[in-house]
């Protein structure tokens, strides 16, 4: 390492720096009207100057300029001056915008396009566009906070559609392309600004068809993605239906047109994502898209690009596309995730085009984790096919992979690879078993820890797929790693979703007579208490139906059942629910009842003579009368019992 003694530096940089610290000292004078000078006098050093904007930078000039563009007590002047100079240091290099970026310019511009004053307003503005056209600057801090939807509401109430919708037939193509991009943000899950395009006129002519002329293939490229990206957005807010004509004969060709190989690398990118998003939800958008334009195969050429035998002569576009490759990659797993939702033929076609199997798991080990994002989702649409999760899935042992994701991945990607993890947890999945070895209960109780819900959720859903029809060694794995006291901490969760999959872990845990008798042995008591608690408590019919069946499955234990017998208070909760009004939990409660009074048992006449003791064949008696006739054959086979 080379130390410069100042000394020594060259005489240039040295005034130099000598005449910037100068310009900074009077940033601080007390004087306001000699600061308004100084932040003149340093506008016009800074001017082309990118030696001079670098030194202020590093002396600490734009943290003070922030402080007084925020200061209530500065003059509107020296805020408006402020701004503009810092505008001109955003001009200088990437370097100084990430210095910028690093001071948190953009909340500070923001809340200055609040002021009366038009000057001032103007110069945030400039400064913003300078700092959000650089290449260093992420989109996304521009709605860091949560109130997207709020912005488009405020220009909404303003008037902002009608003012725009007039600039789409401007002679200028660069307002009519403003005008046009403004309607696909406005839009953009906004059913109440969505609806309001569909019946905008503008001379005469409806907006609607106005887009669809505007994505025709004699258009400019841009005009024809951004025309469609209105015509998507306005049909995923449920303003356009998705079988109309303007969407399945003119957005989705134009967009499947989007990622043929001529186009280029951002056009490729951005029709698959909108393609993507606007086919998501419904099955004959997939269909139809599945089988335009060989789409599938198309998708394919994502993965190949920049080839070596590439077109691209231009050196410096070459270079641009080999650092955004992996765009294309993102893109063409989240079209195939979209395309493979709902269709087995689709998912079929997928899987068996050129390596995509090998394609996908190579994608979940990418630096990028929005393509590793993506690559999951993708995966995920997959395993929803039982065939593609018997055969594809097992060959290409994906399992591996994925729980290798599931060790150390951010929040968004462990939802979906966790979700996928259900689906290789049931009982036909040949993966199954390797999982299991591969200390995947571990991993999934610790899921269960978290605070995000969905991943709650997920854990306690693949452990109860993981215990459905398990052998005993499993079933007591899975309740030694979750251990009692999470049991019924998720028995108490505040999510719905995390207690029903709960319920359903303890209703798999608890079958077959040999586990449930020795479950029960160990854990019966705070069993009993859990369920004790939730027939008693403020949930709705599908809790406590599940908890009645949790009930019936103890009940057909060989010693459980006595747990049962003992406890008069479950004993009085069961007849309550076999009078309840809502027959689903009548059933349940006669499941319990018919486990409990089943003659080739032992004991089972003096559970008859209890349960009559408390009315229940009276109860029974008048339950094979209901117009029910699932609930009347029941209660006909239990008084059997009674009389055999």
């Amino acid at each position: 390492m080379v130390y410069m003694c100042w000394l020594h530096m060259p005489m240039a940089m040295i005034e130099v720096t000598a005449s910037s610290r100068h310009y900074v000292d009077r940033l601080f004078d007390p004087d306001p009207q000699k600061v308004l000078q100084g932040v003149i006098d340093m506008k016009n050093a800074v001017i082309g100057n990118n030696k001079q904007k670098a030194n202020l930078i590093v002396l600490g000039a734009v943290p003070r300029l922030l402080y007084l563009l925020q200061q209530e007590s500065s003059s509107t002047e020296l805020k408006t001056e402020c701004a503009v100079v810092l505008g001109s240091l955003a001009m200088g290099t990437e370097n100084n915008v990430k210095s910028l970026l690093d001071c948190h310019i953009i909340p500070a511009l923001l809340q200055g396009l609040l002021s009366p004053d038009l000057k001032f307003i103007e110069a945030c503005l400039r400064c913003l566009r300078t700092i959000f056209t650089s290449p260093v600057t992420p989109e996304e801090i521009l709605h860091s906070s949560e109130c997207g939807p709020d912005h488009q509401t405020i220009l909404f109430n303003h008037g902002a559609v009608q003012n725009i919708a007039h600039l789409l037939t401007s002679l200028s193509y660069k307002v009519r392309m403003q005008a046009l991009k403004c309607f696909s943000v406005l839009a953009f899950e906004n059913p109440q600004v969505s609806m309001t395009l569909v019946n905008v006129l503008v001379d005469g002519e409806l907006l609607p068809q106005i887009f669809v002329k505007m994505l025709q293939r004699d258009k400019p490229i841009e005009m024809q993605l951004t025309s469609a990206k209105c015509l998507t957005y306005m049909c995923r807010a449920g303003a356009i239906r998705t079988d109309d004509n303007c969407i399945v004969l003119k957005t989705l060709p134009c967009l499947v047109r989007m990622c043929s190989k001529e186009r280029l690398l951002e056009e490729r990118v951005e029709g698959a994502e909108t393609l993507a998003y606007l086919i998501e939800p419904d099955v004959e958008l997939q269909r139809i898209a599945s089988i335009t334009d060989h789409l599938i195969a198309m998708l394919a050429d994502y993965f190949k690009y920049p080839s070596s035998v590439s077109a691209i002569t231009d050196i410096k576009r070459l270079d641009h596309d080999l650092k955004h490759a992996h765009e294309l990659r993102q893109a063409a797993f989240k079209l195939y995730a979209s395309l493979g939702a709902n269709d087995e033929d689709i998912r079929k076609k997928i899987i068996e085009t050129e390596n995509m199997m090998d394609r996908i798991v190579t994608g979940l080990s990418e630096s990028s984790v929005k393509v590793r994002l993506a690559a999951v989702r993708c995966l995920h649409s997959l395993s929803r096919s039982v065939q593609q999760l018997r055969t594809s899935f097992q060959d290409h042992a994906v399992w591996k992979p994925l729980m290798k994701v599931l060790q150390n991945a951010p929040d968004e990607i462990l939802v979906v690879a966790s979700s996928m993890l259900c689906n290789l947890l049931l009982e036909f999945s040949p993966s199954k078993e390797p999982i299991l070895e591969s200390g995947a209960v571990e991993l999934l109780c610790g899921l269960t820890q978290s605070e995000n819900p969905a991943l709650r959720v997920n854990g306690i859903w693949a452990l109860m797929n993981m215990a459905f029809q398990a052998e005993q060694k499993i079933k007591a794995d899975i309740l030694r790693s979750l251990s009692t006291e999470q049991l019924f901490r998720l028995l108490s969760d505040s999510d719905l979703n995390v207690l029903m999959k709960t319920l359903g872990l303890l209703r798999n845990l608890l079958s077959t007579r040999p586990h449930i008798d020795k479950i029960m042995s160990t854990h019966g008591k705070q069993i009993m208490q859990a369920v004790t608690l939730i027939l008693e408590g403020e949930h709705n019919i599908e809790v406590k139906e599940q908890t009645l069946c949790i009930l019936a499955n103890i009940a057909d234990g060989t010693t459980a059942k006595e747990l049962i017998m003992t406890n008069d208070d479950i004993l009085q909760k069961i007849k309550y629910y076999m009078g309840h009004s809502h027959v689903k939990l009548q059933l349940a409660a006669m499941f319990c009842i018919s486990n409990l009074i089943w003659n080739e048992e032992e004991g089972s006449q003096e559970r008859q003579d209890k349960l009559r003791d408390m009315g229940i064949v009276d109860i029974l008696h008048k339950l094979s009368q209901s117009p029910d006739s699932n609930l009347c054959d029941k209660a006909k086979t239990a008084l059997q019992q009674y009389l055999a």
